[in-house]
């Protein structure tokens, strides 16, 4: 999508995101997952939206920071009781433009996806390694590819139906950039919105690699948030990658 930049999911969706992912059941599971691995913080959310994890996490004592490139996505999360007082920096989270050190960061609901390059991911995991302080920990929620979904290298999947709404997503894949580009369409009564989305998606041994590269090293991976097995059936994973080695400079 020609002019498809890293803020433009965000600003697209914001409108109807909590009402499209509204509160879904591994919430609380999540952030008890999170908790336990960052203790008091402070911990970093790359992708932190409208706040779905960040804002119970922090409920729980843990001092929460985050990054988006989406402004309307922040203004969501700053309209909720407790979004004003979380750190958040506006930018493209490869970079990890934040100061300080963190006990834990996280990427959840395959948001790491959201960077377009295997240059930027590259990039991403070496950022992170550089924020983390000793014993720290890369925590990656993501889906593991499934390519059989694609016919010809396209895929049309309707989401929801209802009374008043039909939301239809159509995705075009590009194997060689490992990229697909989707519209979400929904039709309304009064007109319809588009809603597109881009991602460049990864297999686990590929961000394992990705990993090593920026000096972290896979401590567990799970196949959900309840420390199910990895196992060939599972349709995600829960990865998470420690420091090793000294602390790196940050720069």
């Amino acid at each position: 999508m020609g002019e498809y930049g890293s803020e433009t999911y965000g600003d697209k969706i914001a409108g109807v995101y909590d009402e499209w992912f509204d509160a879904p059941e591994d919430t609380e599971t999540t952030v008890d997952f999170l908790r336990e691995l960052g203790g008091a913080g402070p911990v970093l959310e790359l992708g932190i939206g409208t706040g779905r994890i960040a804002l119970p996490l922090g409920r729980k004592g843990v001092e929460v920071h985050g990054i988006d490139a989406s402004e309307a996505m922040v203004e969501k999360l700053r309209s909720k009781p407790g979004g004003e007082s979380v750190p958040v920096t506006l930018g493209d989270f490869a970079e990890v433009g934040v100061e300080g050190r963190f006990s834990l960061v996280y990427v959840v609901f395959n948001t790491f996806f959201a960077l377009l390059s295997q240059e930027d991911q590259v990039r991403c995991f070496a950022s992170v390694a550089r924020h983390l302080g000793a014993g720290g920990a890369f925590v990656v929620e993501a889906f593991v590819p499934d390519l059989s979904r694609f016919t010809f290298g396209q895929t049309p999947q309707t989401r929801h139906v209802g009374t008043d709404e039909v939301v239809i997503e159509y995705s075009r894949h590009d194997p060689v950039r490992q990229r697909v580009d989707s519209q979400n369409v929904a039709i309304r009564e009064d007109g319809a919105r588009l809603y597109p989305v881009s991602l460049r998606y990864a297999w686990p041994s590929e961000l394992d690699l990705m990993a090593r590269l920026a000096g972290l090293t896979l401590r567990e991976r799970y196949g959900g948030w309840n420390r199910q097995p990895f196992i060939q059936a599972s349709e995600t994973h829960i990865s998470v990658y420690e420091k090793i080695g000294p602390e790196a400079p940050i720069r």
